[in-house]
């Protein structure tokens, strides 16, 4: 099935997903980093990378959703896909409640519950993640429906004749 939210022949959520995941991650290990050192410029840079996941994550979630409305209904996809958004929308609520505790204290410090917060959004990371696998590498969500080894540029914009034979089950 084939994205709706496309730049330059690729799907979008995609390539937006990185960014939260990667700067929750990293807001995590510096605030790791902050308990051992006690450093406070350590727990800033978490609180800045929260804050920055948290506006990639927004993004992330409207190129997602639009996908998923795309899904045909009373499918598999469509099923773990709300599985998967929801996981993500709960991941990035406690991330957002980790950085509201932060506002008030003295070098953005996380706090007992704020790092709790924050270790339980990035665990439940994991399975929201295996799920957006599942439904790219399983069920081919967001996959162009000519893709394969041999498959044109998708900046061409025009199907060749062998992708459309191969989309009618033959092969030139």
């Amino acid at each position: 099935m084939r994205s709706r939210a496309r730049a330059a022949g690729h799907p979008i959520h995609p390539m937006l997903v990185v960014f939260p995941l990667g700067l929750f991650t990293t807001a995590v290990v510096f605030d790791l980093v902050y308990a051992v050192t006690g450093n406070e410029t350590f727990s800033q840079v978490a609180f800045w990378n929260i804050a920055a996941g948290a506006i990639g994550a927004l993004l992330a979630a409207l190129a997602g959703l639009l996908d998923w409305t795309a899904i045909p209904q009373n499918t598999r996809a469509k099923g773990i896909g709300l599985i998967h958004g929801g996981l993500n929308s709960v991941i990035l609520v406690l991330f957002v409640l980790a950085w509201l505790i932060r506002l008030d204290r003295t070098g953005h410090t996380p706090g007992g519950w704020g790092a709790v917060l924050e270790v339980v959004a990035i665990a439940l990371a994991l399975p929201a993640a295996w799920l957006g696998g599942e439904l790219v590498d399983r069920l081919g969500i967001g996959v162009d429906e000519h893709a394969h080894p041999d498959a044109t540029s998708s900046l061409g914009g025009r199907v060749a004749a062998a992708e459309q034979a191969t989309t009618r089950g033959t092969r030139l």
